[in-house]
């Protein structure tokens, strides 16, 4: 097993093309095909985050990572360069949850409808979501996906997918560390023992665990090594599927 990784956090959302994953490893090529590269802009602002395919029109991501002229790039591995497994599509509607809350980052998840179906291919397809009342507990190994940065000095993300792994950590001890952290919607992982370190991540990127997707990467603590912080996806399932429904087509 590789060394586990942890996150290093600042105690914001992570949005905001600042994103990164440092110490973890270049995966195989389009072995996460449902990894989505999200961009959008915020007051003028090119910003990205990270995301997934749960269905072949909609992706999961950060509620966060709300801005103007949306659009995912789903089958990337070089992000930097015009790979024939990419397909970009551009986001028809974006549906952030309607108790998210940006003073406490709760509820942080949104759905991003395409303007078209995604292709399947070996390159692109959906990761599955967690069965209903599916739970983690502590010391449960899982991993992190995204486009970042893999060192603290880097000025721009990394250009292909990096994953880091991430250790399920104990509901109290977190709260005692995030007096923001609701247990019942959310998920602490990330090792703060280990010296090697995920910082920030993907906003929006998938916690996968026995491949399926239990989390969405939402905050970080004032720079230290620390657990970092997901919505619970499994919290969210009703919302998530009444949301997918053909009758919310507008």
């Amino acid at each position: 097993m590789p060394p586990v990784l942890i996150l290093l956090t600042l105690f914001l959302p992570l949005g905001a093309g600042a994103e990164e994953i440092i110490g973890g490893h270049e995966v195989k090529p389009h072995s996460r095909p449902y990894m989505a590269y999200v961009t959008f802009l915020d007051d003028g602002k090119m910003m990205l985050c990270g995301g997934f395919l749960v269905k072949d029109n909609f992706v999961l991501t950060a509620a966060h990572c709300l801005g103007s002229s949306m659009r995912v790039t789903l089958g990337a591995h070089n992000i930097e360069t015009k790979e024939k497994t990419q397909q970009i599509i551009p986001v028809a509607k974006a549906i952030p949850h309607p108790a998210y809350n940006d003073k406490d980052w709760s509820n942080d998840i949104m759905l991003l409808k395409l303007q078209r179906k995604a292709i399947r291919t070996k390159a692109v397809s959906p990761l599955k979501l967690p069965r209903a009342n599916a739970q983690l507990k502590p010391g449960y190994v899982c991993h992190l996906a995204g486009w970042g940065a893999t060192s603290l000095s880097a000025t721009k993300g990394a250009a292909s997918l990096q994953e880091a792994v991430l250790i399920i950590q104990d509901d109290q001890k977190c709260k005692l560390r995030f007096h923001c952290y609701i247990k019942t919607i959310q998920i602490c992982a990330g090792d703060p023992k280990q010296i090697q370190a995920a910082f920030k991540g993907d906003s929006g990127g998938p916690l996968v665990c026995d491949n399926r997707a239990y989390g969405v990467l939402s905050y970080r603590e004032d720079e230290t090594i620390a657990p970092g912080i997901f919505t619970k996806v499994v919290s969210f399932l009703p919302w998530i599927r009444s949301s997918m429904k053909p009758s919310n087509r507008c």
